[in-house]
């Protein structure tokens, strides 16, 4: 049991860290552009992955085949950052946090549609369920005030959830012999490659020169913390513990978000918002809820008890 609950740190601070990431990319938007902050964040990323390949003795085998696939899921990965980021501008952390959680709202549209994967009763109430708590969230309640100006901010962040279901789905289809640390750091490589033209250039440069402390840290938090040590955390999760069990903390990051953009931002938390995210939040674990897997569970704990 002991050994068990110290496996659950390894999810439960890689949510914890993405959960802050919205709001030090809030903090460094007050500064630098959104490519900018990206282009840096992979960089450091990059940097921290390189050090640990090498200190992992892992070896650096190239296959342009390989490669071809880490492109693609590159402009998909970069594409995604970019709206999202921008997107920031426009709205609060709180509302990025569940916004971004409805992902895997649309990576079940885009399994029905590409992978011919059922959608349930259950699950269709999901989802209308989970869009529901977004109008909600994004009007306030009031549904008539939606509009794309007034909301901007918001629709880029739901174009970001949409853009990740893609890329989970590219990802779902292409397979890759390298390991999961030498292909998230090739990637990250290569996401910085594509976007190079549009981040290096003067305006962009001096920006970073007169970067401020507080804007520094920001940076090295979203590029060593978010885009290093938490993802691998999680994959280190993923190796120790079953699947299912490391995504089921993934719904405590919108919460996560919530409490720090409170603390750290002073972003005003509503009751209405609460309410929105919940919503939200009971949208997408219904889209998730195995019923099967459910009864098959129960079934097994009433013959173990006999």
């Amino acid at each position: 049991m002991k050994a068990k609950l110290l496996f659950y740190w390894k999810p439960l601070a890689a949510v914890v860290v993405w959960g802050v990431s919205f709001i030090a990319t809030k903090i460094a938007l007050e500064e630098i552009a959104p490519l900018s902050i990206i282009f840096l964040r992979l960089i450091l990323a990059s940097i921290f992955l390189v050090v640990l390949a090498v200190y992992s003795n892992k070896k650096f085998t190239i296959s342009w085949k390989n490669h071809g696939s880490i492109f693609i899921l590159a402009l998909i990965a970069a594409f995604h950052l970019w709206i999202q980021v921008t997107g920031m501008q426009y709205t609060t952390a709180a509302n990025t946090g569940w916004i971004i959680g409805t992902a895997p709202i649309f990576m079940a549209i885009v399994g029905f549609v590409v992978f011919k994967e059922s959608l349930s009763p259950i699950r269709i109430f999901g989802i209308l369920l989970a869009f529901f708590g977004l109008l909600t969230l994004m009007s306030k309640g009031d549904f008539s005030s939606i509009d794309f100006l007034s909301n901007q901010g918001d629709f880029l962040i739901l174009a970001s959830a949409f853009t990740w279901s893609i890329y989970s789905a590219v990802n779902k289809k292409i397979s890759l012999s390298y390991s999961p640390l030498l292909t998230v750091l090739f990637l990250f490589v290569m996401m910085a490659i594509i976007i190079s033209p549009f981040s290096i250039h003067a305006k962009a440069v001096q920006s970073v020169i007169v970067l401020s402390s507080k804007g520094w840290i920001a940076i090295l938090f979203l590029g060593i913390f978010c885009s290093g040590i938490a993802y691998v955390l999680w994959a280190q999760a993923l190796k120790e513990m079953d699947s299912v069990k490391v995504g089921a903390f993934l719904y405590s990051e919108p919460f996560v978000t919530v409490f720090a953009a409170w603390i750290l931002l002073k972003e005003e938390i509503t009751f209405m918002m609460i309410l929105s995210g919940i919503i939200i939040s009971i949208g997408v674990l219904l889209v998730n809820f195995n019923v099967r897997n459910l009864f098959r569970d129960l079934f097994h704990t009433l013959k173990s008890s006999e």
